[in-house]
């Protein structure tokens, strides 16, 4: 897929006339238009088989160029290209009948995402079992809930084996079991080599599963690059520093990498799934290029929501880091409880070093293995279950009093 100078501009009315009686009272009134350019000039390449994240503040431009990729939206100018059938998850429900069933849209949805009619109805049943819907099979989609709209039309797309998919930040509202569900998809469809572009706010799903990204502000491209980085100036941007954050961009050939992040079970082995409540250890290894004096690294946990729900660094440590030399590795680690809400937990490594009053990020990735977090036999059901001791206390009868 190639998009090439592409613009945008919307005209936008000052004032609307909503129905005929407003026309014929106020014949004369005009109503002024401005001009709102949502793209200006974009131009990227993905590659067949990318993973490709489109990260931006909210009006900066994703879901129009979104829009414009899959042609919904004409281009004022510029050029896209795109090789292979192309299938859009861009806003909930777009093309599905509140008045229909499940059962019908499905066939409907597969049709015009290019399956053929036999070959729609052959995979309805997959359909209804991906999205767990399959007793309310023949209920209309008006009495359906958002988070049952968004697990049918998924559920819809990832049957039809389209070669390039538009993804659009609609899986926020499908519930965390869904979720889980999707990111095991998107891992799936990664080794198929399907080229996905992937809008969303959320860095941790940028790290964890693009190649590239880029990072769009008020319709214009900013930069293009590793996820890390990318993830690094939307942040910088996002709390006002944009132009702080472009120069402080990370490239290659960084001063000291992050070379390892992972869990390790009370056995001391590797792991990928633990029980909450259990103590974990979470470990990150960093590889000097360059001699470097005391470096700050910091170890976060962030949820699928993007919450960070636990942060540590090194100045926790009774004594300086020193300094490191050129080749030399290092080990940072950190013991917890894992008293979190079951669910996939990001780890974080941040490399940093004080720079006058500010610290300068050397090396930033979320590109290693979450941990799953399975229930235990006591869920609270909060972001955090925190290890507590409850009381159960009868007090007697309570004493009648007679009014006076």
């Amino acid at each position: 897929m190639t998009a090439e100078q592409v613009s945008k501009t919307f005209r936008l009315p000052h004032e609307r006339t909503h129905t005929l009686k407003e026309r014929v009272l106020h014949p004369r009134r005009r109503s002024g238009t401005e001009q709102f350019q949502a793209l200006q000039d974009v131009s990227f390449e993905v590659a067949s088989g990318e993973f490709f994240g489109i990260v931006g503040r909210n009006g900066s431009g994703k879901s129009t160029l979104l829009k414009c990729l899959a042609g919904i939206y004409g281009v004022d100018s510029g050029e896209i290209r795109v090789a292979g059938r192309l299938s859009p998850f861009i806003e909930l429900g777009v093309g599905f009948n509140p008045d229909l069933t499940a059962r019908e849209n499905v066939v409907i949805n597969a049709v015009m995402l290019g399956l053929s009619p036999v070959e729609a109805r052959r995979r309805f049943d997959e359909v209804l079992a991906f999205a767990e819907l399959e007793e309310f099979v023949d209920l209309k989609l008006k009495n359906y809930s958002s988070g049952m709209h968004v697990r049918l039309a998924f559920a819809v797309m990832v049957q039809v084996e389209a070669e390039v998919l538009l993804i659009d930040e609609v899986l926020a509202v499908g519930d965390l079991a869904f979720q889980q569900k999707c990111y095991d998809e998107f891992e799936r469809m990664q080794a198929e080599g399907r080229t996905i572009l992937f809008v969303t706010h959320a860095m941790s799903l940028v790290e964890r599963f693009c190649h590239r990204a880029m990072l769009l502000e008020r319709g214009k491209l900013v930069s293009v690059g590793e996820p890390h980085e990318v993830a690094q100036l939307y942040n910088e941007v996002n709390f006002g520093r944009g132009q702080k954050a472009l120069a402080a961009a990370v490239g290659e050939g960084a001063p000291v990498e992050v070379a390892d992040v992972w869990f390790e079970g009370a056995d001391g082995g590797r792991t990928e799934t633990m029980v909450q409540g259990a103590d974990a250890r979470l470990l990150v290894e960093i590889r000097a290029n360059v001699d470097l004096d005391d470096p700050i690294v910091t170890l976060e946990l962030k949820n699928e929501a993007d919450i960070r729900m636990f942060s540590t660094n090194t100045s926790w440590l009774d004594r300086p880091i020193g300094r490191l030399r050129a080749g030399e590795r290092a080990r940072f680690s950190v013991n917890l409880s894992l008293s979190l809400a079951p669910g996939r937990y990001t780890p974080i490594a941040t490399v940093q070093r004080q720079a006058g009053g500010t610290r300068e990020t050397l090396d930033r990735t979320a590109n290693f293995p979450a941990l799953l977090i399975e229930g235990g036999e006591r869920v609270g059901g909060g972001l955090v279950d925190l290890p507590h001791e409850v009381e159960f206390e009868r007090l007697g009868a309570a004493q009648e009093t007679t009014p006076r």
